[in-house]
């Protein structure tokens, strides 16, 4: 047969985490992955494009498969992988997390074929480490609900751990207004533009960090706040 993989064969969706922002941010398994696979399902052919040719990897056919239609996506990509092993890849960091791919996971389970993670870079650990809150655990909450009321029921339901949220750099500004008159003891870290060339960090209470936040804020923006001493 070649090495051709039949129809019926069980194949790998390969859950494959991309660099976050600095393109260096790649492991060698992650490239060898994406080098050998039959095609990539990718949350922007453009955006993966950039990145397999600025690490020399030949063109690959790739699948597009985007939120919020998934399952628009869904049968080209199950069809690739009755084919052959795929590589599912967001635009940055880690798929699944708040990213497209919980769709295509299940049904590679259901269809009997095998899902293997290639982990590396994601903003919700990186934030969480350079925060420095520490703590024997964490709890990741997507994105910042956009209404006060939602936001104020998420704040009320922190605890014992630190919280990992993603939040729009359109919203922060109020986000951590209604935290410095709710929470003002908390301790807040807004890092944006995680490993880009503007990076920043700001930690300190609600209101310290509104202090020094610039106006205005633009890039990709992760929250961690900790009410722990």
């Amino acid at each position: 047969m070649g090495g051709s993989h039949l129809t019926n064969a069980v194949s790998t969706l390969y859950v494959v985490a991309t660099p976050i922002g600095n393109l260096e941010d790649v492991s060698l398994r992650s490239l060898r992955i994406l080098g050998e696979v039959g095609a990539i399902a990718a949350e922007d052919t453009r955006v993966t494009s950039r990145l397999l040719a600025r690490h020399k990897i030949a063109r690959k056919r790739l699948l597009s498969y985007r939120a919020p239609v998934e399952a628009r996506g869904l049968p080209r990509v199950l069809a690739a992988l009755a084919e052959g092993d795929v590589a599912v890849v967001t635009d940055a960091g880690t798929p699944l997390l708040s990213d497209p791919g919980r769709m295509l996971v299940e049904a590679a389970w259901d269809a009997g074929h095998r899902v293997v993670p290639v982990p590396g870079p994601s903003a919700i650990t990186s934030a969480l480490a350079v925060a420095g809150f520490g703590g024997e655990g964490f709890t990741f909450a997507g994105y910042v609900p956009r209404k006060p009321g939602e936001r104020r029921r998420l704040f009320a339901a922190l605890r014992d751990h630190p919280v990992v949220l993603f939040e729009s750099p359109y919203r922060i500004r109020k986000t951590l207004e209604q935290l410095a008159a709710e929470l003002p003891t908390a301790r807040v870290a807004v890092c944006r533009e995680l490993t880009k060339l503007h990076e920043q960090v700001l930690r300190g209470t609600p209101a310290e960090v509104l202090a020094e936040l610039p106006e205005p804020v633009r890039g990709e923006v992760t929250l961690v706040i900790s009410l722990q001493p």
